[in-house]
């Protein structure tokens, strides 16, 4: 058995193009969508993340507005930004690219974004609503990779899913998601004891751990859908992910490859956040 690779590069251009046509639409009624990126300090990773936001802005019409800060910056500088941010009708979305300077709290930054402009879907207020099931901002990766499921016509009601990782950006609003859409969600972590004992019972496989290969062939049943959040460099320093590819892809049904898998979607999922922020703001 070989695995069907999901190409989230290709899933991400034709979403892409959709969205596009949002913004022309968005365009004739007068709105042109806003995003607000705020980046402090030289990390090379942040800035290259802000640089394909940018450009993937451009692709499709969304308007970007960068603003720079040395990692010398004040906590309070960035608040009163956000603040000023969260007055103007032409940003309709606030982003803070994180991680952000250890003296800066990004607790306190994040509570600062209007609710309303929260296109990262971290705000506690929008966190809550998805725990509650209404309508808020969803964090872009675990969206991108719901997206991805939907693409392969992946039906997540009565699966059980396992999501291996526990972070608030993917592994905790993940799972939150699965569980909302009827699946039985099991939550496991680097520090699982017997990992395999529940990967081995998983229909749906998603792992967000941060360590290269971490999964194995081992870990995956016969015929699980496998989606791999990791962007790690192995031995010889190329891109790997979580999920050691090459020997899982022989027992997956489905999975996303690393690069090309879920990275191109969450970004893509960032800009369909940005229209849904435009239209609520204008009430359409």
């Amino acid at each position: 058995m070989s695995s069907v690779i999901i190409d989230g590069k290709a899933i991400a251009k034709k979403k892409r193009i959709e969205i596009k046509r949002k913004v022309e639409q968005l365009k004739i009624q007068g709105i042109i969508p806003g995003l607000a990126v705020i980046l402090v300090g030289e990390d090379s990773a942040s800035k290259t993340y802000v640089r394909n936001k940018q450009k993937a802005c451009m692709e499709t019409g969304i308007q970007s507005f960068l603003f720079e800060y040395e990692a010398s910056v004040t906590e309070t500088v960035l608040i009163e930004k956000i603040k000023e941010l969260n007055d103007k009708e032409d940003v309709h979305g606030i982003l803070v690219q994180l991680p952000l300077p250890k003296h800066i709290n990004p607790k306190n930054i994040i509570q600062a974004i209007s609710p309303d402009k929260d296109v990262d879907g971290f705000h506690p207020i929008n966190i809550g609503k998805m725990v509650s099931g209404e309508d808020g901002f969803v964090p872009c990766t675990p969206l991108g990779i719901i997206h991805l499921l939907n693409e392969i016509n992946y039906t997540i009601r009565g699966k059980h899913a396992v999501v291996v990782g526990r972070s608030n950006i993917v592994g905790k609003p993940m799972a939150q998601l699965l569980l909302n859409m009827d699946a039985t969600v099991t939550i496991c972590h680097s520090k699982t004891n017997q990992l395999e004992n529940y990967t081995k019972n998983a229909d749906l496989l998603i792992c967000a751990v941060g360590k290269a290969k971490f999964l194995g062939k081992n870990h995956v049943k016969d015929g699980a859908v496998v989606i791999d959040v990791g962007m790690n460099r192995d031995e010889t320093g190329k891109l790997c992910g979580d999920v050691d590819f090459n020997h899982v892809k022989d027992v997956a049904s489905y999975i996303t490859p690393v690069p090309g898998g879920v990275g191109p979607m969450t970004i893509t999922m960032l800009l369909e956040n940005v229209i849904k922020a435009a239209k609520n703001i204008n009430k359409i």
